[in-house]
This record gives structure tokens, C-alpha cells and sequence, in this order.
């Protein structure tokens, strides 16, 4: 049977339920983009350094960021042509955290947000221009209600 396949790989680790949590928010997104079964997804949960190695191969930027994505458009081996890997979302947990204290709500709530943003840059989504930027925030608001997460996005004056 098809089914969105989600792995979480934990350099960084999280309890349990967040981790879940984690998993549903993918599978929440993919949803709410209609995007076709089966699909594949890697998330890996990492601290500060890994990601201001890659900002810095990847976007030409020497920092520590909260999330990247890397959309593959390829197969995983051995899967066929019809089951896509969509790519990798790598989030720094230390990163998180501070967010997340910063902002007054939970780890898992800023997981969920960085998630459901790294799913949607794997879909194709953008926020460099201002029209992509609201058409991508009001599908991350959107989909983080529908997981009733206690945050539905990132606060206005915060700039990626």
C-alpha cells in the first residue's frame, strides 16, 4: 500500500512524542498540498554546527541557521520511478530551542513550524518575493491549525 514515508534521524535527540509529532506534520503538509502517494522524506534533527557548515556550502552564509532543505526530485534506490524521495530537511535542535524560548512556546511547537516550513521548500515553496512569501506563510498557518499546533507561524518581524 502507498503511504508518505517519513525518517527521522536524530543527531540532536527529542522525546519520543515530539519526534511523532514531527512525522504528522510532514504527513499533515503533504496533505494539504494534495501531494500524491507515495513520497519520501528524510528529516534530520542536528545542532548548530552541521547546519553553519551547510548555510554555509549550500547559501554562501557563515551562521547557524534553523532550517534547510534540499529538494532530491530523485528515487530512493531500489524504489521505482513512481515513488519519488522529495528530499531532506535538516533542523538545528539547539537553534530551535532558543526560538522557541525566545517566542514563549514549546520545542515541539517551533519543531512543528520549522518542519511543516522545510516540507513546504521541498514542494517548492519560496519567500524571497513578497507575493510567494504570503502564499507560503498562509499554507504554513493553514496547516499548522489543521495539526492544532500551538503556534501557527513565524513572528512578523522575524526576516530569513
Amino acid at each position: 500500500m502507498a503511504s508518505y514515508k517519513i525518517h527521522v534521524q536524530q543527531k540532536e535527540k527529542v522525546v519520543q512524542s515530539v519526534a511523532a509529532a514531527l512525522r504528522t506534520a510532514v504527513t499533515v503538509t503533504l496533505r494539504h498540498e494534495e501531494h500524491k502517494l507515495p513520497a519520501e522524506i528524510t528529516l534530520l534533527l542536528t545542532d548548530d554546527d552541521q547546519l553553519k557548515t551547510l548555510n554555509k556550502e549550500y547559501r554562501g552564509v557563515d551562521a547557524p541557521t534553523d532550517v534547510l532543505s534540499f529538494a532530491s526530485g530523485e528515487t530512493m534506490p531500489g524504489m521505482s520511478d513512481d515513488e519519488p524521495y522529495l528530499g531532506d530537511i535538516v533542523i538545528s535542535v539547539p537553534t530551535a530551542e532558543r526560538q522557541a524560548k525566545q517566542g514563549g512556546h514549546s520545542l515541539k511547537a517551533e519543531l512543528q513550524l520549522l518542519t511543516v516550513h522545510g516540507t513546504l521548500h521541498l514542494l517548492g515553496y519560496d519567500h524571497e518575493e513578497p507575493d510567494e512569501k504570503d502564499h507560503m506563510w498562509w499554507a504554513q498557518a493553514s496547516i499548522l491549525a489543521q495539526l492544532g499546533a500551538e503556534i501557527t507561524g513565524p513572528p512578523e518581524e522575524t526576516e530569513e
